[in-house]
């Protein structure tokens, strides 16, 4: 049940995978015939877990990327791929403090004072890093019919990323699988992340590394996977 579940969501994270080193515009298909593949190992988590009766189902996916090929000069060899989870991303923080009264005035050195009580708070800004939440895919059926959607982020060794928006259809072992490369994620902030006393930017946006030097491109992506008895 677990094993068919993941080869779905394995699919959707080879697809990025393969959409970048092959480059945007190619198949799935033609990316592992002429462009290139990687090999991937990852788990899949599923929320309520899967069983024979239908109903709704979230799911999170991480996985490595590795022994990457390309005809593409200079792509990466490695990288890291997921879907659904809390990744940590550095960003501003706005924060505040108590006043504090130095030799007769406040902080702001204009506002005098005998005790800090009579000083306003300190807003300052500083660098910190919190949590954010990836889009979590979704999905409805069972183990033998399904089908989900979702967005998964591939993060290259060389620090870029391909995001892909994706589509799955799945009876018993043949899964089918639609995506498009996007211009980009958006993460929501995860409010106990932040350091009392701060605030933290509401998202934080993930950019398709083709978005920034080629353009937004897109490529359908179609095919099965078959998965066999655990042993």
């Amino acid at each position: 049940m677990d094993v068919r579940r993941s080869g779905i969501v394995v699919c959707a994270a080879l697809s990025a995978a393969a959409l970048w080193v092959a480059g945007p515009g190619a198949s799935l298909a033609g990316a592992a015939t002429g462009g290139g593949e990687c090999q991937l190992q990852g788990v899949a988590n599923f929320s309520p877990p899967l069983s024979s009766n239908s109903g709704s189902f979230a799911y999170n996916f991480t996985g490595t990327l590795s022994s990457c090929q390309s005809n593409v000069a200079g792509a990466p060899t490695t990288g890291n791929v997921s879907a659904g989870i809390q990744l940590p991303e550095t960003v501003t923080l706005t924060c505040t403090r108590p006043g504090t009264c130095t030799s007769g005035f406040c902080d702001d050195r204009t506002t005098a004072c005998t005790t800090s009580s009579q000083c306003p708070a300190v807003v300052f800004t500083t660098t910190g890093t919190v949590q954010y939440q990836e889009p979590i895919p979704q999905g409805s059926g069972s183990c033998g019919n399904s089908t989900t959607t979702g967005e998964s982020l591939a993060t290259w060794g060389d620090g870029l990323h391909t995001v892909v928006s994706y589509n799955t259809t799945g009876a018993l072992a043949a899964v089918q699988l639609q995506g498009t490369v996007v211009a980009s994620m958006t993460l929501a902030l995860v409010a106990s992340s932040v350091p009392a006393s701060c605030t933290a930017p509401a998202s934080f946006t993930t950019q398709d590394q083709n978005c920034v030097t080629m353009g937004v491109s897109s490529a359908n992506i179609s095919g099965t996977v078959g998965i066999g008895s655990a042993q």
